[in-house]
Formats: structure tokens, sequence, C-alpha cells
């Protein structure tokens, strides 16, 4: 395999493609945590250094599972995780960004990951109901205590971004952006760039649907996300199945997979982009990672893009009550 290239998000030094970890015990169905860190181990291996996770994902589970992977190993990674939902899986959402709750927080995501800092931690979703300045307050003492290194936001407005950064500097903004998801393109990424906040894309490959492997849930577990989300009920497939019957045109006239093609978009965004697919699967890692070898000419990123149109892509990403806590 190559060597894969070194990106920044801030002054946070990380691979230029990461992992995301959730699928490894959280929405995708039951769990393989010998398969998951086999995967991870072969991540290091290949020289991916950004591991994502998050106290939410499978309530613990993720962070208790990348513990165990990367024990002897902790000079290898740059760790991020996540706090802010507050329920659990399947109870009402509740977001907690009062800063009891990221002190309390915090010191369980250490406990579960078994190290004594974090390297890069976020706000997994703005809370509401409490200035960013009093979360982000406490996220920067954490900061001064050493139990974290560098500070994130995930799905979080333009106005929030700079007024978090006004209290501390923030390394990263993580929101969902891919050929069928790309609102923060016209305001929340030119903020970013202003900041020299990095940008990581989670679900660059539209939770798999881009890579042409999916042409209905049947076949998904029962507990597979994917199965209530508004992109893949009937009707909104089908258009959306179009778009990707073009992709992949298009990507086997390149000679490459139709996710790596849609892969390699997302890292031709810019430098400062870093994408963190998700996979328990060491194939589709080394799939993924290829991806960084492929360049795009002007007139092919021209092509994708209007095999792609966002407003031709059918449904909303997420249903109604987890949009109402994006882009806060």
């Amino acid at each position: 395999m190559m060597e894969i290239p070194t990106r920044h998000l801030g002054g946070l030094a990380v691979s230029a493609q990461g992992l995301g970890c959730m699928g490894m015990s959280h929405g995708y169905g039951a769990s393989d945590d010998d398969q998951s860190i086999a995967t991870l181990h072969h991540a290091l291996d290949l020289g991916v250094t950004l591991l994502d996770t998050a106290d939410f994902y499978g309530a613990g589970h993720n962070e208790e599972l990348i513990g165990r992977a990367i024990a002897g190993r902790r000079d290898e990674v740059v760790l991020a995780t996540k706090f802010g939902f507050a329920n659990r899986l399947g109870e009402p959402v509740q977001i907690r960004g009062d800063a009891a709750y990221v002190r309390e927080a915090c010191d369980a995501s250490l406990r579960r990951l078994g190290v004594d800092h974090i390297d890069l931690y976020y706000q997994h979703r703005v809370d509401p109901d409490v200035p960013i300045e009093e979360t982000v307050g406490a996220m920067a003492e954490l900061v001064a205590a050493g139990k974290v290194r560098h500070l994130g936001l995930s799905e979080a407005s333009a106005e929030t971004v700079r007024r978090a950064h006004a209290v501390h500097p923030i390394a990263a903004l993580q929101s969902e952006w891919s050929l069928w998801t790309r609102e923060l393109e016209q305001e929340i990424a030119p903020v970013c760039r202003e900041l020299g906040i990095g940008l990581v894309p989670f679900s660059p490959l539209g939770r798999g649907f881009l890579t042409g492997r999916y042409t209905s849930v049947e076949g998904l577990p029962e507990s597979d996300l994917r199965r209530t989300q508004p992109r893949f009920a009937d009707g909104n497939l089908e258009q959306n199945l179009a778009i990707v019957a073009t992709l992949e045109k298009l990507a086997a006239e390149k000679g490459v997979t139709t996710g790596q093609l849609a892969l390699a978009w997302v890292q031709h965004r810019g430098e400062d982009v870093v994408p963190i697919p998700g996979t328990r699967r060491q194939k589709y890692l080394e799939e993924n990672l290829a991806a960084l070898e492929v360049r795009l000419s002007t007139e092919e990123l021209a092509a994708i893009d209007a095999a792609a149109p966002a407003d031709q892509v059918a449904g909303t990403r997420y249903d109604a009550t987890s949009l109402s806590f994006v882009n806060k």
C-alpha cells in the first residue's frame, strides 16, 4: 500500500483519511469485536492515524472497543471522540452541553478508552438550551487540565462555530459531507476556512449508498439505521439509484470503483478536508484508502458534480427529529 499523506485540522496533524468507527458498535447490525479490532489494527499498520468514535455509539461499547484495540499503540493514534447525547439509543433525544456534563462525559470517555487524554474532543450536537460559550468554556478547561488536546464541533452552524472559536480555538468541524449531502458548502465551510478550522466529513459514501452496493434495504439487519432514513425509502431510493448509475459509468471510465470515485471527490474538496469513511472490514478499508491515489481533473470533477446535482437527491438525510439537532 501507499504511504498515506498528512493533512492538518487546525494545528493537529492527521492522516489524510481517518477511520469512522461508529458502525463497529452502532447503527448497522450486530457487532463483531474480533473483526473490528483486526480492522483497526490493519488501519494503524497501513498508516491511518485518526480514529473517530463517540460515547453514544453502542452506549459506550465503541469507546471500550477502541480502547482495547489501541492498547500498546496509543502513540500511533490521533484519538477523537464526542459527547453530547445524554440519552440511550431508543430513548427520546436529550442533548446536554452544560459545563457539569462536559466534565462528567469526558471523564467517562477517558475511563472507557483507557487513556489519559483525548486528542480531539467534539461536541456531538449543539445543546440549544446552553450557550455555546459555556460548553466550549468547559471544554477549554479540559485542555488546561491536560485531559484533552484539541477541540471540535459536530453539525454546528456557521454562527455557532464563530462564537465557539472566540472562546477557544476549534481545530475541526465534523459534519456529513458527500455527493448527496452538501449543505455545509454554502456558509459553514467558508467560515471554517476563514478561521483555520479543518473539516471532517462523516458518511462521505452516503452510508454506503454511493458505493453502488445497495439497491434496496432488503437484506439489511432489522436494526440497521438506513431502514429509517428517508433517502432509502421507497420512491426516494429509485430516484437516488439513478444518480449512482451515472457515477458507476464515470467510475468505470476512470478504472476505479464507484465508492472510490465518490470518496476521491470528497478528498478533492481541499487540503483541510479529512473524511472518515467507516467500515468493519479490511477489504473496504483498503479500497477506501486507495481513493487517496485517485487524481481527478477539473473536467472530471465537473462531470461528477453534474452526475450528482444536490437538488436531484430525493429525501432528507435524517428524519425530522434528527434533523432538528443539526447545524445549530
